[in-house]
């Protein structure tokens, strides 16, 4: 059957973030005059999203929270971790984290990206996306000039429901009007991905650009499956 509409993750599988969240942090934490090391920061962070995160899932949309609200706690709380404790510093900084957040400068596009959407649109294959991401997405991919490929953008945050919960992509099949069997995914992540997208029917293939990725993904997914650069779509969709 026609291939009727092709859904894409995001991070890691169209661009990934320039520097380390460690980076970014020292960086706006100098702007404030205060001096943190931006290792410290990464390992703090780590510590503020595992618990942030179990506590209060997906944006702690259930638990009336709004993802700026659930993203600037994590700052702060990835500050205070470090030492950092004065809140008329910490709630500009977190603040303009948020929001800088979205700029182009913070991302980077993988080289083989562009072309292959381009290739997409001249096929006629519809495209969306399916991330665990906030509403931020939008702009973010406007500002890194993805947006106009994809009819739409499904994001955790919109739904309410994050990847692997197959819901959130049969959200996406119903706003295209397609059957299972007329749709593909393309992910980096084995489970939230590959399979989950495999569950509900639809064609799926793996990303995987670092070697590193290989041996998690080798034991779950055909080799068939996996793609080391999205020119082997282009490939398969000739």
């Amino acid at each position: 059957m026609r291939l009727r509409l092709l859904t894409w993750d995001v991070k890691d599988t169209l661009l990934r973030v320039r520097h380390t969240v460690g980076e970014q942090y020292s960086l706006e934490a100098k702007l404030h005059g205060i001096q943190v090391e931006a290792e410290a920061l990464d390992k703090s962070f780590l510590a503020a999203f595992r618990t942030q995160d179990k506590l209060l899932p997906n944006y702690g949309l259930s638990q009336g929270l709004s993802s700026q609200q659930w993203w600037v706690e994590i700052v702060k709380k990835t500050f205070r971790l470090c030492g950092v404790s004065d809140e008329r510093v910490l709630s500009p900084l977190a603040e303009n984290l948020y929001r800088e957040f979205c700029s182009a400068k913070n991302w980077e596009v993988f080289s083989d990206v562009k072309d292959t959407l381009i290739h997409c649109d001249k096929l006629g294959i519809h495209m969306a996306v399916i991330s665990n991401f906030d509403s931020r997405l939008e702009q973010i991919l406007a500002n890194c000039d993805l947006r106009q490929h994809f009819q739409f953008v499904l994001t955790s945050e919109d739904v309410g429901i994050s990847k692997p919960d197959h819901r959130i992509f049969i959200k996406a099949l119903g706003l295209a009007k397609v059957e299972p069997e007329q749709a593909m995914h393309i992910g980096d992540h084995v489970l939230k991905d590959y399979l989950a997208a495999k569950a509900v029917g639809m064609e799926s293939y793996l990303i995987c650009r670092e070697k590193e990725q290989l041996t998690e993904a080798e034991e779950l997914v055909p080799k068939a499956h996996i793609l080391h650069s999205l020119q082997q779509l282009n490939s398969l969709l000739k």
